[in-house]
C-alpha cells in the first residue's frame, strides 16, 4: 500500500506538486524523508511535516480486519471464466483483489484465454461479468482485435447482435503495447492512475516472461540479481493494486525445463526433465492462483489448477474453438 500515489492518501494537490518537483511522488517515497527533508521539500514547518508523515502512514497502515469480513468480501468476488466445471472448482471462478498466473508453452491457449476474459470482464454483471473496462498490456505484440471481436460474437451471440454492442465492448478493452522490460515496468507503475481513470476491473500482463527472458541472460554475472529486482518492483506493485482496488490481475508466463544439474533451460531444448512455470521460486510465491495449460495431442489441450487457495489439483481437457476455450471430457482431480 505504500506504493499509493500521495493525492490518494489525502495529501493537497499544492503539497503534492512541490514534492513531485522533489521525485516524491508515493507514500513509500514521503516516508523514505525525514521531517527535515520534508520540509525543505514541501515547504512546510517542522510541525506540519511531522504531521504529514503520521497521516500518511496512518493511511497506508493495513487495517484491521476479521475473517468475517473477509468471508463476506469474498463470497462475491469472482470473475466467471464461463467455463462451469474450473468456475465451481474455483468456487467462482478467478478472486479479485489477487493475482492469476496462466502459464505454459507457446500456443497453448494463454492469450486465448486472456482475450476471453476480456470480454468477460465487459459483460453485465447479470451474465457473469464485471460490467467495467479491461487493461491489457500485451508485450508479445500478441494482441488480436479481430480475435477478440469474434469470441465476442460467438461465445455470446444474443448480447453482441448489434454493431453498437460490440462497439462498446472493444472501446472499453484499453491496449497497451509495451515491448521492453523498461517500458513493462514503467506502464505498471503507472497502473494505479490508468485503473482510477479508465475504471478498470480487470488488469491482464500478457506476457510476464517474454520480455524479461529477452533481455536478461542469466547465465552473464549481475544479471539474475537485476532481473529478481525488476521482477520484485513489478510484482509488489500488481499485488498491491489488485489488494487496493478489488480487482483480478491476470498474469501469462512461459515455461522452463529443469534438467539435472544444469538447471533451467528454454523449454524444448532438453530430452527429459522436470517442465516448471518460467522466472523461478521466488516469482512463483507472488502468485496466487496458477493455471498451467498443456498439450495432450494436436487439437487436444489441458489445464491444470496447479496453485490456488481454495481448489483441489485438478486436470480440465479443453479445445480452443471460433468461441473462445470449451472445456470437454471428464475432470481429473
Amino acid at each position: 500500500m505504500a506504493t499509493k500515489k500521495l493525492m490518494r492518501a489525502g495529501v493537497s494537490p499544492e503539497i503534492c506538486e512541490r514534492l513531485k518537483r522533489h521525485q516524491t511522488q508515493s507514500c513509500k517515497d514521503l516516508l523514505s524523508l525525514s521531517p527535515l527533508e520534508v520540509m525543505r521539500s514541501a515547504g512546510l514547518s517542522y510541525q506540519n511535516a511531522s504531521m504529514l508523515l503520521q497521516s500518511v502512514s496512518k493511511h497506508v497502515a493495513p487495517p484491521v480486519t476479521t475473517a468475517l469480513d473477509l468471508w463476506k468480501q469474498n463470497s462475491e468476488s469472482y470473475l466467471s471464466t464461463s467455463l462451469p466445471e474450473l468456475d465451481k472448482l474455483l468456487r467462482g471462478g478467478l478472486p479479485r483483489g489477487t493475482i492469476t498466473e496462466v502459464t505454459g508453452p507457446s500456443g497453448c491457449g494463454k492469450t486465448q484465454m486472456c482475450l476471453m476474459l476480456s470480454v468477460l470482464a465487459t459483460l453485465p454483471e447479470s451474465l457473469g461479468g464485471l460490467e467495467s473496462p479491461v487493461i491489457y498490456i500485451d508485450t508479445e505484440a500478441a494482441f488480436s482485435a479481430e480475435r477478440l471481436v469474434e469470441i465476442a460474437q460467438t461465445r455470446f451471440p444474443h448480447y453482441f447482435r448489434s454493431r453498437e454492442k460490440v462497439l462498446q465492448m472493444a472501446g472499453r478493452v484499453h491496449v497497451f503495447r509495451e515491448l521492453s522490460c523498461q517500458d513493462v515496468l514503467n506502464r505498471v507503475e503507472r497502473l494505479e492512475e490508468d485503473i482510477i481513470s479508465t475504471g478498470a476491473g480487470l488488469v491482464i500482463l500478457d506476457s510476464v516472461a517474454s520480455v524479461v527472458r529477452k533481455e536478461f541472460d542469466t547465465t552473464l554475472p549481475g544479471n539474475l540479481m537485476h532481473r529478481s529486482s525488476l521482477l520484485g518492483r513489478e510484482a509488489s506493485t500488481l499485488k498491491y493494486l489488485a489488494h487496493e482496488f478489488r480487482i483480478p490481475v491476470v498474469l501469462t508466463n512461459q515455461i522452463t525445463t529443469h534438467v539435472g544439474d544444469r538447471g533451467p533451460v528454454p523449454s524444448g531444448e532438453g530430452d527429459s526433465g522436470l517442465v516448471t512455470a518460467a522466472l523461478g521460486n521466488t516469482w512463483s510465491h507472488t502468485v496466487n492462483t496458477r493455471l498451467i495449460v498443456q498439450y495432450v495431442d494436436a487439437r487436444q489441450r489441458q489445464i491444470l489448477i496447479a496453485k490456488s487457495p481454495v481448489a483441489p489439483f485438478a486436470v480440465l481437457n479443453y479445445t480452443i474453438q471460433k468461441d473462445g476455450i470449451r472445456l470437454n471430457g471428464k475432470l481429473t482431480v
